[in-house]
């Protein structure tokens, strides 16, 4: 019986050898950048960027913790035409201190 390879390395699109974190790493840099244009909410920046929602929502939750993004407004997503929340890192749009635990609803 073949064994299953658990290596947690692997090469990036330019086939230069990374570990999984050095990608999350670079991933969130670009996720953070993208908020830091304008607001936006996950699902635009996942379009935008082609991250996964899902790590979209990993990385908003650590930097809540960091208080380094902040919900500016609810409103209806550009793509799922479905109430959400807008996101940004820029600290020139904070407003008030926020609650960590409703991530401003």
């Amino acid at each position: 019986m073949k064994s299953i390879n658990t290596n947690t390395h692997g090469f990036d699109s330019l086939g230069k050898y990374q570990s999984k974190g050095s990608a999350f790493h670079g991933q969130m840099k670009t996720v953070f950048k993208s908020f830091e244009k304008q607001s936006k909410t996950m699902l635009m920046v996942s379009f935008e960027t082609g991250i996964l929602r899902a790590n979209i929502c990993r990385y908003i939750a650590k930097w809540y913790k960091e208080n380094k993004i902040m919900v500016v407004k609810t409103g209806i997503c550009q793509i799922s035409k479905r109430r959400a929340n807008y996101y940004t890192t820029n600290p020139n749009y904070f407003t008030q201190p926020q609650n960590k635990f409703n991530h401003g609803k």
